[in-house]
């Protein structure tokens, strides 16, 4: 009797976790647990049979994790072929007769853009190169399991049925619930009941989440919208860590009880995911062995395709979600200075290392009382702990009013305390920001220290145009919207120029909105950069220029400071200079060729300038070069002496 045929006529078990008996049984967790499946077959075995011996009606294939994308970290991504077949192989040869095998496949472990790097066509063929293994093997079902997103595991589904048309197909999502009860991860469970039903797969439901009361909850919520038949798989409650060991304290009896209740609210397939173990499935064997499975009424329209509703990876996208963005002349005065055509000029500011500010407020109040448009404060640059730059932002607004661009990096904090820091700067009026992704803590005074990188500087601008249109990070409606503008880096001297180049178009399709650049000392990288990115929409282009303070100083950045780039010919000029107060003047110099020469390319909206060691005096010199900002200058040097205040 095959899947389908069984389906409906009796609640299935499926087997509890494999990653908690292979750690339980000696594997740390820092292993890939699918390569066992070649490296130690009787582990697997042995696991594979307790399930069995247990009562399971379906083993899952030791494959979650054995998608190319998901075994490139571990090397193992020229094995995932032998791995996947490996793995139906061994759970073929365990179940016999008495059980039939679900061949599982587990998501990316990538975030697919816009949020990450990976494309979902790039998942589609991830997906569907295991999932023809594992059809060539004859798994008697596909179980898509612990995905959190509708868009990552409609191209599993998708994958899955190109290869094999016929096979059954189990959809899992996963849920996760704050102690209030607030969804925290994961699509809303009745629009996910929906969704999935629309793709004509033969069951649906929950797996992993916080533990068997969130999984019911999720359970009664999909029995309302779908009449696809459901199932039911959570974790063994929350874990804890026990003398050094992660651990689940769920008891059997509690496992079984609550598979009880999923099976009376709908369930027709009920098993565990993490932390359970052959135990609590024999004991949910003797809890749901008697029950028949329970007729649902259902109240929204479920009418189920018998194809999925979209067919081609090149189908026209759908309406972007949210709300529609804050034209950008109304998110900040710069951001009203650049739409309107004004060459800006934005100058950065280095934050203290300690706790006095002073230095840096006098920096400042000087270049707004100069006409300087904006201020840009980094965050933590070359890895150096300095004042973060929203707590500088603020300090200098509130002493002479000057708007920030703070950078923001995305080494340093996970995606949840970003979402956090990021409403409570839009909260502060800080709606300028520059996404960065940081540099790695080894180079700087912590080389211990963590890196996240959760999400790198595209996925960050991705995640700043969601909150533009109302969306929180994992796309959720939330209330109200932000105002931000977004800007990026880039590097026109990029060792790497094609891949610099290729990131430059991904930053502008994430959602990027004006672009800082680093230095640039030679006009010719310039052009060469705008007419290799020539093909992508058009976006304020501010160049980047450093004052060079010496030879000693030039040789550092373009040997020691990445990205960072001195033409040998500019150097030459530096070392002709006797004095290093003459290497400072030729510095100065070179940098004002530099901005009178990218003043007059149409693609340059602005100028972003690095004061070399603070001195601000020097930028004015800079900036002087090009005729309308020298006037501008010029009127606030006379309005400084004739004591007027600047207007606001």
């Amino acid at each position: 009797m095959d899947f389908r045929t069984r389906l409906g006529k009796r609640v299935l078990l499926l087997d509890g976790a494999l990653g908690t008996e292979f750690y339980s049984r000696g594997v740390f967790i820092n292993r890939c647990y699918d390569e066992l499946n070649l490296t130690s077959p009787e582990l697997v075995r042995a696991v594979h049979r307790d399930y069995v011996a247990a009562g399971a009606d379906l083993i899952t294939t030791n494959t979650f994790g054995a998608n190319r994308v998901r075994l490139q970290p571990f090397g193992l991504d020229a094995r995932m072929i032998d791995i996947n077949r490996a793995g139906v192989r061994l759970a073929r040869e365990c179940a016999g007769s008495k059980a039939m095998v679900a061949g599982s496949i587990g998501p990316t472990g990538a975030r697919l853009t816009p949020v990450g790097r990976l494309a979902p066509g790039e998942a589609y063929v991830a997906f569907r190169e295991q999932a023809r293994v594992l059809d060539e093997e004859g798994v008697d079902l596909f179980l898509l399991e612990t995905f959190t997103t509708l868009a990552e595991l409609w191209q599993a589904v998708r994958a899955v049925r190109t290869v094999a048309k016929h096979t059954p197909i189990v959809t899992c999502l996963s849920f996760n619930y704050d102690t209030r009860g607030e969804l925290v991860e994961g699509e809303d469970p009745a629009h996910a009941a929906r969704i999935m039903s629309e793709w004509g797969v033969d069951a649906l439901g929950v797996n992993c989440s916080n533990g068997p009361r969130v999984v019911l909850d999720v359970i009664e919520k999909m029995a309302k919208e779908t009449s696809v038949p459901l199932i039911a798989s959570p974790n063994a409650g929350l874990p804890q860590v026990v003398e050094g060991r992660t651990l689940y304290l769920a008891a059997p009896e509690y496992m079984a009880e609550y598979a009880r209740r999923m099976v009376q609210k709908g369930a027709l397939i009920v098993g565990g995911c993490c932390g359970t173990t052959p135990s609590m499935i024999r004991e949910m064997r003797s809890y749901v062995r008697s029950i028949m499975p329970v007729q649902r009424a259902v109240t929204g329209d479920d009418t189920p395709s018998v194809e999925p509703l979209v067919t081609s990876a090149d189908a026209a996208p759908a309406a972007e979600p949210g709300l529609a963005p804050v034209p950008v002349a109304e998110r900040s005065a710069f951001a009203k200075k650049v739409s309107e055509g004004r060459f800006c000029v934005s100058v950065e500011l280095d934050p203290p290392r300690g706790l006095d500010p002073a230095k840096s407020l006098d920096g400042a109040a000087f270049l707004y009382d100069h006409g300087i448009d904006v201020i840009n404060i980094a965050d933590g640059p070359r890895a150096v702990a300095r004042m973060g730059p929203m707590a500088m932002a603020q300090l200098a607004r509130q002493r002479c009013g000057i708007e920030s661009v703070i950078h923001y990096c995305c080494r340093d904090r996970n995606l949840l305390g970003m979402q956090m820091d990021l409403l409570g700067a839009h909260a502060l009026g800080m709606h300028n920001v520059l996404a960065v992704t940081g540099d790695p803590p080894k180079m700087g005074t912590y080389p211990n220290a963590t890196a996240v990188f959760d999400i790198d500087s595209i996925g960050l601008i991705n995640s700043l145009r969601l909150l533009n249109r109302g969306l929180d990070f994992s796309g959720r409606p939330m209330e109200g919207q932000t105002h931000f503008f977004i800007g990026a880096g880039c590097n026109p001297a990029h060792v790497e120029l094609e891949r610099e180049v290729a990131r430059y178009g991904e930053k502008i399709a994430a959602g990027a909105e004006f672009f800082f650049s680093q230095p640039i000392y030679d006009p010719d990288v310039l052009n060469r950069f705008f007419e290799l990115t020539d093909k992508f929409p058009k976006r304020p282009f501010f160049v980047g220029i450093l004052p060079l303070a010496s030879v000693k100083n030039a040789e550092f950045l373009h040997n020691e400071v990445p990205g960072m780039q001195v033409p040998e010919r500019v150097l030459n000029r530096l070392r002709a200079a006797d004095t290093r107060q003459d290497q400072r003047r030729v510095g100065v110099q070179i940098a004002r060729e530099s901005l009178a020469e990218a003043y007059a390319h149409p693609r340059v909206k602005g100028a972003y300038i690095y004061p070399p060691f603070g001195s601000y005096e020097a930028v004015l010199k800079v900036i002087e070069a090009v005729p309308e900002l020298k006037d501008r200058v010029a009127e606030a040097k006379e309005r400084i002496a004739s004591g007027k205040a600047k207007e606001a």
